[in-house]
């Protein structure tokens, strides 16, 4: 099964315009406070965020952890993922946030990719009192027709609520990939213009990575349904 396989019916029904991105306005939040008077008042704004296709390469029950980078060489990238119920914009604590991508060579780890044993860049994180999971990873590579995303996926009380993929700017990826060792391979076949999966909700994830010491600093919210 490819990346491009067919939908699902939940899929579908997003696809059709279902859901829509994540947003949430800090400062808003913090004036107003939070719940279902100030999601009506429209001083929060809090909505879902688009389901995109999971891909062939989940491996399920993966490691409790914050850093995923096993040794493996790129430029860092802190991810700040926060969870919040769409409905009332509050917080979710001890939701368990899946993510896993491609390494620099565009390689993923685990048997489905073909690497038995293995599990590079990708863990799993429980969100904290303000519904927040942190990972320590690596910019991810690339890999033919596909342009460069990471996969997460939401789960509480063991039921999977948020399965989608964060992307990255165009821009942002030509600089990072001038650097060792993306730079020993050049040439990647596919921006996100031309994505199918990006231009099925993408721009409604997209990171926003900020520069910190050698690498970036990337954070988004994901409003989810509880069930």
């Amino acid at each position: 099964m490819d990346e491009h396989s067919k939908l699902t019916r939940r899929e579908s029904l997003v696809a059709a315009g279902g859901l829509v991105a994540a947003a949430l306005i800090p400062t808003a939040a913090e004036a107003a406070g939070s719940g279902p008077a100030a999601v009506s008042s429209g001083a929060i704004s809090c909505v879902l965020s688009p389901e995109l296709t999971q891909g062939p390469y989940y491996v399920p029950n993966e490691r409790v952890r914050r850093n995923i980078t096993e040794g493996k060489p790129g430029t860092p990238l802190e991810l700040r993922l926060t969870v919040v119920d769409a409905s009332t914009c509050k917080a979710i604590k001890g939701a368990a946030v899946d993510i896993w991508h491609a390494d620099a060579g565009g390689v993923y780890s685990g048997a489905i990719a073909g690497n038995a044993g293995t599990n590079f860049l990708r863990g799993v994180q429980r969100t904290d009192l303000k519904g927040l999971a942190l990972f320590k990873s690596i910019y991810p590579g690339w890999y033919q027709g596909r342009a460069v995303h990471i996969h997460v996926m939401a789960h509480i009380g063991g039921n999977i609520v948020h399965t989608g993929q964060f992307f990255f700017s165009d821009a942002l990826t030509d600089v990072v990939y001038r650097r060792t060792p993306y730079n020993a391979r050049p040439n990647r076949d596919t921006r996100n213009a031309a994505d199918a999966i990006y231009r099925n909700g993408g721009s409604r994830s997209l990171l926003k990575p900020k520069a910190s010491g050698t690498g970036y600093v990337a954070a988004i919210t994901m409003g989810v349904h509880r069930s």
